[in-house]
């Protein structure tokens, strides 16, 4: 049976976390930042991050990319094919993967991921109706330790952030959500870009009072699940 831990097992549970620390794109490896053992110089296509602590409220500012704010390297990506992001470790198996994607418009040294330009490109949330299950894309990710998902075919070509988020709703109504990001520079020939209500800013993509990111998966007497923030856009 799950149920909410007491509060004085939550120190324990900040170093058990998790976070994105690779990714795999074309077959090539590339290592991301590995916050608590960090590589003098490493060359990363990863914003470091500082740890992998919760964020609690969707406004925090370190939703953005969970503190990071750059990186030495860019990875190139055609588009249409997979990205895939690993996780070392996730201990949480009810709540939506989202995975975004960001224009820079110009180089990674200027593109702060502040402005009203993040749009979704996958997600998960719950299949079936029993919220209070693994039935969530979070625990593929506690299964698997990993995330794939397509970069749309027909994307304008530059340079992008693309963003990994797993919201844990595992406590009724207190939302943690992990977010990391990594820079991508996306070619082809395609045109497409995402407009008007699949584009908003993060942080503050929805209201902290969202039925997607304040749910009580156990007592809430909910039987379908909807992930905050705009449609997923696929091209």
């Amino acid at each position: 049976m799950l149920f909410s831990l007491p509060l004085f097992l939550a120190p324990a549970l900040v170093a058990a976390h998790g976070a994105v620390t690779s990714y795999e794109i074309g077959g090539k490896k590339y290592e991301g930042y590995q916050g608590f053992s960090p590589v003098a110089g490493a060359q990363i296509i990863q914003r470091q991050w500082p740890d992998y602590n919760p964020i609690m409220t969707v406004t925090d500012p370190k939703m953005t990319c969970n503190g990071g704010t750059s990186a030495p390297i860019a990875a190139e990506v055609p588009a249409g094919q997979n990205v895939t992001a690993f996780w070392s470790q996730w201990t949480h198996q009810q709540g939506p993967v989202m995975v975004w994607l960001y224009s820079c418009d110009g180089p990674f040294t200027a593109c702060d991921g502040k402005s009203k330009k993040w749009f979704k490109i996958d997600e998960m949330g719950l299949w079936g109706d029993v919220l209070n299950s693994n039935n969530w894309g979070t625990a593929l990710v506690y299964k698997d330790l990993k995330w794939s998902s397509r970069i749309p075919a027909t994307l304008k070509p530059g340079n992008y952030l693309i963003r990994h988020e797993l919201l844990a709703l595992h406590q009724a109504n207190t939302p943690q959500f992990y977010p990391e990001c990594a820079q991508i520079t996306v070619t082809g020939s395609g045109t497409a870009t995402p407009s008007g209500d699949y584009l908003t800013s993060i942080p503050a993509y929805a209201a902290q009072s969202d039925a997607g990111i304040m749910v009580d998966i156990y007592q809430g007497g909910a039987t379908s699940y909807k992930p905050p923030g705009p449609a997923v856009w696929t091209g």
